[in-house]
């Protein structure tokens, strides 16, 4: 969904009485960690309140994934956190996060709020912060930049915590932000599994019906240069006529998906619904789930398809390698190796019973490890703790 969203609860009041978390987004589309945050403000339920910007108001889709019984406001008179950081800008971020309990900034387009209440938290006594990193952009996906990380190590200087998906972003916070162990809080992505269970219907995806016979490969992403869609659709030619790709999402890349497709003469086999909310409903419809992006931390996506039991083919970036089952790691490519990318396709299409194999051990790895009620009780803990209160609420 793009353009207007209509935003729940906007006029809804915040009691006095109960804690207020302000919240500033790089952005609030429909993605994995703005999902993870409407899902967190629906755990809390209707004795906390929040605040949430973005830095892209025009991409507010995640606010229609949060309770309507919940009190939310967004600000439509907040600063700007797009710009340069100059004091004046810096000290005006800093006024308007005045009055809260808690102020939750997510990953750079955010990363100027944070500075602000480093320089001037003190002075303004300002409440406390906690920063969120979930990955980074293609301007970053090959280096990261020198002048962000010691902006990063500048602005994070005062924050209460930094809280990361994935080991690999815990250990470039401790090497390359230079963060202190204590800051530092690792806290693996995590979803209703037991939703994941239920068997789905063939309809279950708008415009898209699995015929008798057919096979798909899936995924969910959004629709962007980093995801490298078009590797996946070059790795799925080769598969037999009854196997489709379903690619879930939207974004500025769907024409380079549907040439790419074209090219390869298989424009018949491909499917892009658009976004569809409620992956439970569909991802069990997969026979094998496909991450095809130059750069990932801990897709939330994959922890969906290994809750329905479905097999993974994806490249080694990330935690990918320590995510998936064990029987699953044959089928992680190396990162770049698109020849063994579809390989690892090509090999899962052909033989069923593995594929069920991998599917099982999958979905038991996710019970085990990647249930939202362990994430959600680590998040509880970390934001009461910085608050001074015993619970949220």
């Amino acid at each position: 969904m793009t353009g207007r969203v209509t935003k729940p609860n906007s006029t809804k009041q915040v009691k006095q009485n109960r804690p207020h978390i302000l919240h500033l987004h790089s952005t609030f589309a429909a993605g994995g960690k703005e999902l993870r945050c409407a899902r967190l403000i629906n755990a809390w339920g209707p004795n906390v309140g929040h605040s949430i910007v973005s830095a892209m108001p025009e991409r507010m889709e995640a606010a229609q994934h949060i309770l309507r019984e919940i009190p939310v406001a967004y600000p439509g008179n907040f600063p700007s956190l797009v710009g340069k950081p100059t004091p004046g800008r810096l000290q005006k971020l800093a006024r308007a996060m005045r009055g809260y309990d808690l102020i939750l900034t997510y990953n750079w387009g955010s990363i100027d709020a944070v500075m602000a209440h480093t320089l001037f938290g003190q002075a303004m006594d300002l409440p406390p912060l906690i920063h969120h990193e979930d990955g980074f952009n293609e301007d970053e996906l090959k280096r990261l930049k020198t002048s962000r990380n010691w902006y990063r190590r500048i602005a994070l200087g005062r924050a209460s915590g930094l809280v990361v998906p994935s080991e690999k972003l815990e250990e470039i916070a401790l090497v390359d932000w230079a963060q202190p162990l204590g800051r530092v809080k690792h806290v693996p992505n995590g979803i209703p599994t037991a939703n994941f269970t239920k068997k789905p219907r063939l309809d279950a995806l708008r415009g898209v019906v699995k015929r008798k016979g057919e096979n798909w490969v899936g995924t969910m992403a959004g629709l962007r240069k980093i995801k490298n869609l078009p590797r996946l659709v070059r790795a799925f030619a080769g598969l037999p006529e009854e196997w489709h790709l379903v690619i879930v999402g939207e974004g500025p890349e769907e024409d380079a998906i549907r040439e790419e497709a074209d090219r390869l003469d298989i424009g018949h086999r491909l499917h892009l619904p658009g976004f569809v909310p409620d992956p439970a409903k569909y991802v069990g419809l997969f026979d094998i789930f496909a991450l095809s992006s130059d750069s990932e931390q801990f897709p939330i996506s994959v922890i969906e398809a290994m809750a329905a039991g479905v097999a993974v083919v994806a490249p080694a970036v990330g935690d990918m390698l320590e995510i998936v089952s064990t029987p699953n790691l044959p089928y992680i490519a190396e990162a770049g190796d698109e020849i063994g990318f579809a390989l690892s396709l090509r090999e899962l299409a052909g033989n069923p019973g593995l594929r069920d194999k991998l599917g099982a051990a999958n979905q038991e790895k996710a019970r085990d490890e990647f249930d939202e009620k362990k994430m959600i009780d680590t998040y509880r803990r970390l934001y009461s703790s910085a608050m001074g209160r015993d619970k949220m609420g």
